[in-house]
């Protein structure tokens, strides 16, 4: 939402899907999360095995229809540019979804996302091989369809958030020992490197990117879009098959009362007083794409169908208080509480992503079914989510001709901590149990450089059962649909 309490980002937590800096050769492409889309670390990327299919290089003495990007060379200044190792990009995602049915209310929404990357490659740029630099920034307009008529718990867009522009990212990366690992330095969103499922990227919601519980249980949402934390990030492959991931960021990147969006409304709110996040994640892939192949689902492979799967853990080390139980070991509600909630020393999750291709008819063409899956867990006594789950099926050219359409359903599930539903039924109010949302997505590439997508959302048991407005009462299932454009220019 654009709305935002100071302790948790609410259901807007979008996750951004990947944006590919363009230059003469390569450009900027959409892919998806979200949720919705992005990460401007398109070298780093390329070297992690993953199931994201690339762009292809493309001349710009194309058609309109056909080039990579709308704007094309921008009459030779992008491969001018790329000359001295500077590339950028340019996207705009807009939507509109509308709720028929339950919820806060029956209505309809625009929502939109610019996002602006610009990169430099410091070989080219003044001769220091490996380096690169990332500067981005958002442009975000609209309405929030989840705030104003939704009121569930997994917000209906990954790209819903507060109205502002704001920087977004502003790091350096450096590799070493023939680019076997790489060192990034600065303000970074972990939503574009930690728990990320390639196949979940597809979908709209903002929970198959960012999921519920670093939404809910990090200080301020965690540092994910629309917001950024100053950190190190270390990758190394230790294998060709296994990559290891680990950070250590500062542990709130919004500290303050209220909407955390609007604490760092510009996203220059460099951070290093609340305490640290550390993180780390290792990856095992299986049958990837040998190099000087086509990537997966655009042609031929190493053989076999191939599969990412992550295993993760995070910890803040800040204090964190009880949701029930005060002190002195009361319940806060009983007339002899102290009224001061316990405090607990840090807090973690726990989780595990599995990407796998589970049919290919032909290694030589795209068509191809992949499943994911993800799944959380934290301590409910300190945090209102204590599971978050996703599991879906993706579809990769469904229909003859259509060899970039993607068709995908998926389903995502929170679960309140033990702790915030005791809480409830000591207050009296409705108590909350989980919440499941099911989302069906065709996504159809018009050109290589425009995607329409449609999408259908149902959730069972919105906001776990609660009306957020009032939290005596209980809200009727919801149900969206909607469109969203992606552009790249």
């Amino acid at each position: 939402m654009k709305s935002a309490s100071s302790s948790a980002r609410p259901a807007a937590v979008p996750a951004l899907r990947r944006i590919v800096s363009c230059t003469a050769l390569a450009c900027a492409t959409l892919s998806a999360s979200s949720a919705f889309a992005a990460s401007p670390d398109a070298t780093s990327d390329a070297q992690e095995a993953d199931l994201a299919i690339q762009a292809k290089p493309t001349t710009q003495w194309t058609g309109l229809w056909t080039r990579q990007t709308l704007l094309g060379d921008i009459g030779g200044l992008r491969p001018w540019l790329g000359k001295y190792g500077v590339s950028f990009g340019l996207s705009e995602t807009s939507e509109y979804l509308a709720n028929l049915r339950g919820g806060l209310a029956r209505g309809a929404t625009y929502d939109g996302l610019t996002t602006m990357s610009v990169g430099i490659d410091t070989q080219k740029a003044f001769g220091l091989p490996g380096g690169t630099f990332n500067v981005s920034a958002l442009q975000i307009h609209g309405r929030n369809l989840s705030q104003y008529y939704l009121g569930t718990l997994n917000t209906a867009s990954g790209i819903e958030a507060d109205d502002t522009t704001r920087l977004w990212e502003l790091w350096y990366q450096q590799s070493f020992f023939n680019q076997r690992m790489d060192i990034k330095v600065g303000q970074q969103s972990l939503d574009q490197e930690f728990m990320v499922s390639q196949y979940a990227g597809t979908f709209i919601n903002t929970m198959f990117g960012w999921a519920g519980v670093p939404s809910y249980d990090m200080p301020a949402g965690g540092p994910a879009y629309p917001l950024s934390s100053l950190g190190v990030r270390v990758r190394a492959q230790i294998t060709p098959s296994l990559t290891a991931l680990a950070g250590v960021f500062d542990g709130n990147p919004a500290p303050g009362v209220g909407d955390a969006q609007k604490l760092n409304g510009s996203g220059t709110n460099f951070n290093l007083h609340n305490g640290a996040l550390y993180i780390g994640e290792l990856q095992y892939s299986i049958n990837q794409p040998a190099e000087g192949q086509m990537d997966l689902g655009q042609g031929k492979t190493s053989g076999g169908l191939p599969g990412t799967y992550r295993i993760g853990v995070w910890y803040n080390n800040q204090s964190f208080p009880d949701l029930r139980m005060d002190n002195t070991g009361l319940p806060l509600t009983d007339p002899s509480s102290s009224g001061t909630a316990a405090q607990h020393r840090g807090d973690y999750s726990f989780y595990a992503v599995a990407d796998q291709m589970i049919w290919r008819p032909n290694p030589d063409e795209p068509r191809s079914i992949g499943v994911f899956a993800r799944v959380m867990g934290a301590p409910g006594d300190r945090n209102p989510v204590s599971v978050s789950a996703n599991l879906g099926v993706v579809m990769k050219a469904p229909f003859k001709g259509r060899d970039n359409d993607s068709v995908g359903l998926g389903l995502a599930y929170i679960k309140i901590g033990n702790h915030a539903r005791a809480s409830d039924i000591d207050n009296n109010f409705v108590p909350r149990g989980s919440e499941t949302a099911l989302e069906a997505t065709y996504q159809y590439q018009v050109t290589p450089w425009w995607q329409v997508q449609g999408d259908m959302q149902y959730t069972f048991n919105a906001g776990a059962g609660q009306n957020p407005n009032d939290q005596t009462r209980t809200l009727r299932n919801t149900f969206v649909v909607g469109v969203r454009t992606n552009i790249t220019f």
